[in-house]
């Protein structure tokens, strides 16, 4: 029998930055290092989570999250969630720790509509 582990509403997480700056850095880090747009239902679910960083409603479940993105991204996106309910401090560290394990990824659509537009 498979053991049934809670699942906690992602609704409260706005309310864990230190500031708007924070919050900011952190969404900057998500869309930066982990949203990737040649992998679609994860890019998806990872901009739903994005927004759900900012929002008191529900944008993305951890359902989402486990069924969509990869396990790695998981775990970055997990360390987040961790963070924030732990302390400001915490956030600092996942903010300056991310990078060092995932490359900055090139938006592909945006360089193609701006390629195309100054063409």
């Amino acid at each position: 029998m498979a053991q049934y582990v809670p699942r906690v509403s992602l609704v409260d997480l706005r309310y864990g930055f230190r500031d708007e700056y924070q919050l900011q850095s952190a969404q900057a880090v998500v869309m930066q290092r982990l949203v990737d747009d040649r992998e679609q239902e994860e890019c998806r679910v990872l901009m739903k989570f994005w927004w759900q960083l900012a929002m008191s409603y529900q944008e993305a479940t951890e359902a989402d999250l486990d069924r969509h993105v990869s396990p790695a991204k998981r775990e970055e996106v997990q360390g987040l969630i961790d963070a924030i309910r732990h302390s400001p401090d915490a956030i600092d560290t996942w903010i300056a720790d991310v990078p060092q394990r995932f490359p900055r990824i090139r938006d592909r659509g945006y360089e193609a509509w701006r390629t195309n537009r100054n063409s």
